[in-house]
């Protein structure tokens, strides 16, 4: 059975188009306003939404993601909540693919079998865990697919070939490519050799290839477009939210991102 997101990568391939994804913490500012603005995200064109599950280590990730989810657990924002918004959304027609990230123990403080079944349960399209390296990952991956959640993992530039065919048998939907070394939200320029370094993944991995970390300009969301099957943009969506003085502004500021930033995919 074909996955929602292996359908949106698909159709989009076949309409020459790259995908664009956009990353939200939830439960930042406040629920309801992640809600909105995923209703919003979708009919502005996101393809595919990234929703980031709180967690109090978020060691991946750079300051204004921290912050943001600093905030969210603030607002009492667990996995159990990220989920349960998951499944309102569905139940209101909202169709598009929403992409879990987060950390560990809670899913396994939850159980992968539990998880599976919520996240399958509540119309969850496919799951990041961060820290969860693909060798250790048995369990989870065939809970997730026997619900037809998709197994997101990540690749490098340090990702050994060796792991990289390990991935390409483990990962479903896409593999998520991490554009340079560190953590999410600096504003350096691209990796000069980011396109050699992907020509590598791909005599290796079969699957799409989205590419995240650092991606904060229009500029640079159209010159990883002509690279990698799909984009993924976290930190400048965040800082729209920190740097408003409202919720209204908040969301008018990603939506006109959002806008820039599909031109540039065009």
């Amino acid at each position: 059975m074909s996955s929602a997101i292996g359908e949106v990568l698909a159709d989009l391939r076949a309409q020459g188009r790259k995908a664009f994804m956009p990353y939200i913490t939830a439960g930042d500012p406040n629920l309801s306003f992640t809600r909105d603005i995923i209703v919003a995200l979708a009919s502005a064109g996101a393809d595919l939404i990234e929703l980031g599950v709180p967690f109090v280590d978020p060691a991946g990730e750079g300051p204004v993601i921290q912050k943001s989810t600093h905030r969210a657990l603030a607002n009492g924002v667990s996995l159990e909540v990220v989920l349960e918004l998951v499944a309102s959304l569905r139940q209101d027609g909202v169709g598009v693919p929403i992409i879990l990230l987060g950390y560990l123990n809670p899913v396994f403080t939850l159980g992968y079998e539990r998880f599976a079944a919520a996240a399958g349960d509540a119309g969850v399209s496919g799951s990041l865990i961060v820290d969860l390296p693909p060798e250790e990952a048995g369990e989870y991956r065939d809970a997730l697919q026997s619900r037809t959640v998709d197994t997101i993992f990540v690749a490098s530039p340090a990702t050994s070939p060796g792991r990289l065919r390990l991935l390409d048998r483990w990962v479903s939907g896409f593999c998520y490519y991490v554009s340079r070394r560190g953590v999410t939200g600096g504003r350096q320029a691209l990796s000069s050799t980011l396109a050699q370094e992907l020509d590598l993944v791909r005599t290796h991995i079969g699957k799409p290839i989205l590419v995240g970390f650092g991606i904060r300009t229009p500029e640079q969301v159209a010159a990883v477009g002509k690279l990698a099957d799909g984009v993924i943009v976290g930190s400048a969506f965040v800082q729209c939210i920190e740097e408003a003085g409202s919720e209204r502004e908040a969301r008018q500021a990603i939506l006109d991102l959002t806008a820039r930033m599909k031109r540039a995919l065009a």
